[in-house]
């Protein structure tokens, strides 16, 4: 089961992947600088870290979306996002958010080639089980949402 996939909503995962650019520099353009400390509650991570998480998230996608298919049946190394994270309060936002795109683009510029068949390939995940290369898709872009939903509210919060 794909936890993500409900954020989706009957979209197209592709076409949602390649908004998120926009969208996040967008948001944080809304934000601005003081923005990127607003936190949804003590101790939850701040805009900033956010898009910290965002950036190294796009790092662990580059490499599963590649090694899913550079090999067979390729399983997938999950990271643990609270122990990547204990240093996102001392790195920059704006950083993050320019790793991100830059990323997300070279993402974007390799599922664009793919073959429609390469969709289908089979991957697994530890804790998920058996899974296609769509799967991954698919929960880059609930991934997405789910944070975009996330900033949008902190966007919304008076200064």
């Amino acid at each position: 089961m794909n936890p993500y996939a409900s954020h989706l909503e009957g979209r197209d995962s592709q076409e949602l992947v390649s908004e998120t650019p926009g969208r996040l520099t967008d948001l944080v353009q809304r934000l601005g600088p003081d923005g990127l400390q607003r936190s949804s509650a003590p101790g939850k991570w701040t805009v900033s870290q956010i898009l910290c998480h965002l950036a190294d998230t796009e790092i662990a996608f580059a490499f599963r979306l590649r090694q899913a298919l550079a090999e067979p049946r390729h399983v997938i190394q999950p990271f643990d996002q609270d122990a990547w994270g204990r240093g996102y309060s001392k790195l920059n936002g704006r950083a993050a958010l320019d790793t991100f795109v830059a990323l997300r683009h070279w993402n974007i510029a390799l599922l664009s080639g793919l073959a429609p068949d390469d969709f289908s390939k089979a991957v697994t995940h530890p804790e998920r089980g058996d899974m296609t290369f769509r799967t991954l898709v698919e929960t880059m872009a609930g991934h997405d949402l789910n944070h975009l939903r996330q900033l949008e509210t902190l966007a919304e919060q008076p200064a």
